[in-house]
């Protein structure tokens, strides 16, 4: 492979990193890590989002465990982008970008009870977990083992916000909120 001044090179070539993976699933690849950091970015806001505005009679159990899962969503997020770079591709460049990506919805109400945040950041990290298996499959069709690492401890992480999130949102009668 030989590499090109960056005066020679195109735009879209100067962050093209060298990789071992097919340059179409590199792409694909990294397309799909680019979408789901907008997701990982869209429920970190509003898992914080939450947490700041929590209030009620659990509100300090409710407060420290958004708390603790923002930090653990947040942590996913630099890995992510530069996983991205990594294989060649790009990543977000903006608020703009990340609103034009993400598939978790934002919440701006003014007043949100806190047994509807916990139900709906339990929707949210459902949806994570599918999204982060979808790009697990990506990930295992192209072989990137590397990728795929990642992202399987990232899913075990969310099903572990998942599962508390249902088991604080269980009502007495086994039908959740």
């Amino acid at each position: 492979m030989t590499f090109q001044t960056p005066n020679a090179l195109a735009a879209s070539d100067f962050l093209q990193t060298p990789t071992g993976l097919d340059q179409a699933a590199a792409a694909d690849i990294s397309a799909h890590l680019t979408r789901l950091l907008a997701d990982v970015f869209a429920i970190y806001l509003k898992t914080k989002n939450f947490h700041w505005h929590m209030s009620g009679p659990k509100f300090r159990d409710y407060h420290l465990l958004l708390d603790e899962q923002g930090d653990q969503i947040f942590a996913m997020t630099d890995p992510i982008a530069e996983r991205a770079r990594k294989i060649g591709g790009n990543t977000i460049r903006s608020i703009g970008h990340i609103a034009r990506q993400q598939r978790i919805k934002d919440n701006d109400d003014d007043f949100v009870s806190a047994e509807v945040m916990l139900s709906e950041l339990l929707r949210d990290n459902l949806t994570l977990s599918a999204a982060l298996r979808e790009t697990h499959t990506v990930c295992d069709d192209a072989g990137d083992v590397a990728t795929a690492s990642l992202l399987e401890n990232w899913i075990d992480e969310t099903e572990r916000r998942t599962w508390f999130l249902f088991e604080i949102t269980r009502n007495p009668g086994g039908v959740n909120l």
